[in-house]
């Protein structure tokens, strides 16, 4: 595992494909910078030249297009204020340590997106009624490694449906206010409000329209989980963020002074639903103390928070920790859920410091 870091505030994960997160514990703003938001490639970035680039709309739909950038950016935009997270962020808490990119804090971020609704792209192309799944497809691909696995290279792939897709998927060709830079999926991206990062697919050069629900290697393979349905395990696809709270500082290992007060604060999230408290123990769960959150709600943002923590008059280390509640009575829950795998990593982190 390689943990280089740029400039002190993000860490490399992979150089090839680069796989980068932001060190968490530089979280100081609601919008996070462009160069400190976290990049997941699974294949090398590609290299686009935007004059011969079009973006294809075809599959159940009566006018199939063939967009150019200049012709997506004289439509209609729309900004909004969306926080990705990786659906394997934190697995570096799993014990056992599981197969994948080791990802502590950081693979999270909240930006500004600008681009086009995709409702009104597909309003042009006329989608069909008898729709169910919207394909998203990049330009990224190479090989997969792990078996199972199909044979020879296949393109980056998502799906959502239908009605998902009409409610508010943003077509993004900027990222706080500027052109998105190669790494972040230039020259247009997906954000998907409110899911996990591996449903807003980067590179964008094709939108398939489909009758039925999209089996793709990344929505059945890769990016899925067992979930217990009447008692029985099924294979479902990665959709909705779960509620989460991270500690931003103190960080891990950090080395805090004795009786004083010490400001804690992180960020909070969980899809689309009204984060209601974030609570904060020191002594592993014990005991829970209300954080105070800052700034007003925004749908599908972060939610930050800060707590003054009075640390102990004795030496020794604490374990903290946050938990997070939500307007849909959504609470974080104290273990990972194994069925789950190495995704899905939203229960109560334990952040060990030592109180000298």
């Amino acid at each position: 595992m390689n943990t280089d870091t740029l400039s002190g505030q993000m860490i490399v994960r992979e150089a090839e494909p680069l796989n980068i997160e932001m060190s968490f514990r530089t979280l100081d703003s609601l919008i996070t910078p462009s160069e400190r938001f976290f990049v997941r490639c699974h294949f090398p970035i590609p290299e686009i030249d935007v004059k011969t680039w079009r973006l294809k709309i075809e599959g159940s739909v009566e006018k199939p297009l063939a967009l150019s950038y200049t012709e997506l950016r004289q439509m209609e935009s729309r900004t909004l204020t969306a926080t990705l997270e990786c659906a394997g962020n934190s697995r570096a808490s799993l014990t056992p340590q599981p197969k994948g990119t080791s990802w502590e804090l950081g693979a999270v971020g909240n930006a500004e997106w600008t681009g086009v609704p995709l409702a009104a792209v597909l309003e042009r192309a006329e989608m069909k009624a008898s729709a169910v799944h919207v394909i998203f497809t990049g330009s990224d691909q190479g090989e997969i490694a792990e078996p199972p696995r199909p044979a020879g290279e296949i393109q980056y792939s998502r799906s959502v449906p239908c009605d998902k897709a009409l409610k508010d998927v943003l077509l993004a060709y900027q990222m706080n206010g500027e052109e998105l830079t190669p790494a972040h999926g230039f020259p247009v991206r997906v954000i998907v409000p409110g899911w996990y990062g591996m449903a807003s697919v980067k590179w964008l050069e094709r939108i398939i329209v489909s009758d039925t629900p999209f089996t793709g290697y990344f929505q059945t393979i890769d990016y899925a989980f067992w979930d217990r349905r009447d008692g029985l395990p099924e294979r479902v696809p990665i959709t909705e963020m779960r509620i989460k709270a991270e500690i931003a500082r103190p960080h891990i290992g950090e080395v805090v002074p004795a009786a004083t007060a010490y400001r804690m604060h992180g960020a909070a999230w969980s899809g689309d639903a009204h984060i209601m408290t974030v609570d904060i123990s020191d002594d592993a769960g014990a005991t829970w103390h209300a954080a105070r959150l800052l700034g007003s709600f925004m749908p599908n943002a972060w939610q930050l928070w800060e707590h003054t923590w009075q640390t102990p008059a004795q030496p020794g280390r604490r374990t903290l920790m946050a938990r997070a509640t939500d307007s849909c009575g959504h609470a974080q829950p104290s273990q990972h859920d194994d069925d789950c795998g190495s995704y899905l990593v939203n229960h109560c982190l334990p952040i060990e410091v030592e109180v000298r």
